[in-house]
């Protein structure tokens, strides 16, 4: 098991790596995660929703994705609540403090998916969750050291040096756990480490001596182009001006903000998140992403004045992309009358003549296919191929253009004479998506992750610009993730004590 000292240590990268060093050393692996908390989500063939993080983790592995992985996954709808999954279902939305009584119920299933997964694995990496030294949530715990103590696992502790103070981090919470959970802590990792390591010998020699246990690896800090968890992500936190900018609003329950990190390997192309009406003067390309909470979302586009900049944006001609609950706001109305979200009904943008209903059962599916038709700036994208999945709770239906005008007001009034020209098109086949003009929305997580159509997009852009990109070294983001796994995998056999690893695992003549 994988624990850290806190959120963000680099937990889930470490969990990643070594899945793929024992994969490519031809051990059959996969990760685990208990519970989960992010809005970053995914679909399995099953049809049944997990982490992210942990389907991340099993493509290192070279592993197919299944709940077993993440039997728990927590969706935030707000600061003090979230959707509750269980084995890939919800069970629907808990208070925080309702959970915490709760979640002692759900061992059985955290078992019977260890279970699972060891008929088919000869080993199971399980990462933790934030700390297991934070007090509070000790009782009852089912995913740091009360998930090591269900199944006997020895214990890495992983400490980011990166943000100071990893000295106290590790040691600190080696102090605050009990003697049981401190015994089963058998190695610890200094990670994101930058510089000269022979500076930093002489505070690991006093952290093994005062910790008493081993350091395992001292791992340097590395950029790759992988998923990262969802709120402690850097990507967020950009701001540089490129050739070509797409811009992506950060809404306050933004999920699925992985469909865009395809974009990264594009030389000369960022991708920025959003927050002020002003930011949008030098985006190329605005991309709407998911959101848990629609209705709420909206209701803060409106607030902050993003919703008249994102109008003019389009007015101006500027290329707009929803994606499943930006895909939504796109249209003239989102209304929620089974209390899925918090009740009600809101405008939305009204720059696709499309209303949205929500319903309580969640729509889960992976989807493949060719995108049907497009005009505007991305007309290029017609035919092209597309994997991908939904997630989501709402249905979207086209209505009647002069119709929905008459029910919206000027809220569906067309801004230029082009707009009111273009025709509405499916985008993306069975009613997941539509187009109008340079306005394209689609419930299809995934979409960019082919290489042509990331391709497309930018190269139109480039063309519109007046600007020539060299694009021939843009590849499938499947293909590029594998590669940067490999990079991980190398970084962490050259810096990590592997003979530990295989040591703890009863695997030593595996090496």
């Amino acid at each position: 098991m994988v624990q850290g000292t806190m959120s963000g240590a680099g937990k889930s990268l470490v969990v990643a790596g070594l899945c793929r060093i024992l994969r490519q050393d031809g051990v059959k692996v996969c990760p685990f995660k208990s519970q989960n908390m992010a809005l970053n989500s995914y679909v399995t063939k099953e049809g049944l929703e997990m982490g992210r993080a942990q389907v991340m983790q099993a493509e290192a592995a070279k592993a197919e994705p299944s709940v077993y992985m993440n039997p728990i996954l927590l969706k935030p709808t707000d600061d003090q609540g979230s959707q509750v999954i269980v084995n890939g279902k919800s069970i629907g939305n808990m208070r925080a403090r309702d959970y915490f009584k709760y979640k002692k119920t759900l061992i059985p299933d955290i078992m019977a998916a260890i279970d699972k997964l060891k008929e088919e694995y000869e080993v199971i990496i399980i990462e933790g969750a934030g700390s297991p030294a934070e007090i509070n949530l000790k009782e009852n715990d089912i995913v740091n050291m009360g998930m090591a103590a269900l199944v006997d696992a020895p214990v890495l502790l992983v400490g980011d040096i990166d943000r100071g103070g990893v000295f106290a981090q590790l040691l600190g919470t080696l102090e605050l756990l009990e003697s049981d959970e401190r015994e089963r802590v058998k190695g610890l990792i200094v990670n994101k480490f930058r510089g000269d390591k022979t500076i930093l010998d002489p505070g690991i020699e006093m952290l093994e001596e005062r910790g008493r246990v081993p350091v395992a690896g001292v791992l340097p800090y590395i950029k790759l182009n992988l998923e990262d968890e969802d709120s402690l992500t850097d990507r967020f936190d950009k701001r540089r001006r490129n050739l070509i900018n797409i811009g992506v609003i950060r809404l306050p329950r933004i999920s699925n903000f992985t469909d865009f990190d395809v974009f990264e390997q594009v030389d000369s192309t960022g991708v920025e998140y959003i927050t002020r009406p002003n930011e949008l003067k030098n985006v190329d390309l605005l991309i709407i992403p998911g959101s848990k909470n629609t209705i709420d979302d909206m209701k803060w586009l409106k607030e902050t004045g993003l919703e008249s900049a994102v109008k003019k944006y389009a007015a101006k001609g500027g290329p707009v992309i929803g994606i499943c609950g930006g895909y939504q706001m796109l249209g003239y109305e989102i209304s929620d009358p089974k209390g899925v979200e918090k009740g009600g009904s809101i405008e939305g943008l009204g720059l696709l003549p499309l209303t949205t209903l929500l319903k309580e059962e969640k729509h889960l599916e992976q989807v493949s296919g060719s995108i049907v038709a497009a005009g505007g700036i991305f007309k290029g994208l017609s035919g092209k191929s597309y994997k991908g999945y939904e997630i989501h709770m709402g249905e979207t239906t086209a209505v009647e253009d002069d119709l929905l005008r008459v029910q919206a007001g000027n809220n569906g009034k067309a801004e230029t004479e082009e707009e009111k020209e273009a025709p509405l098109l499916e985008f993306t086949p069975n009613g997941s998506g539509y187009t109008k003009g340079n306005i394209y929305g689609t419930y299809v997580h995934g979409i960019f992750d082919d290489a042509q159509i990331v391709k497309t997009i930018v190269n139109e852009i480039a063309m519109k610009k007046g600007v020539s990109l060299e694009l021939d070294e843009v590849i499938d983001y499947a293909e590029l993730k594998d590669k940067e796994y490999d990079k991980l995998a190398a970084m962490m056999r050259e810096y990590m004590n592997m003979d530990m690893v295989y040591e703890l695992l009863g695997m030593k003549e595996r090496r």
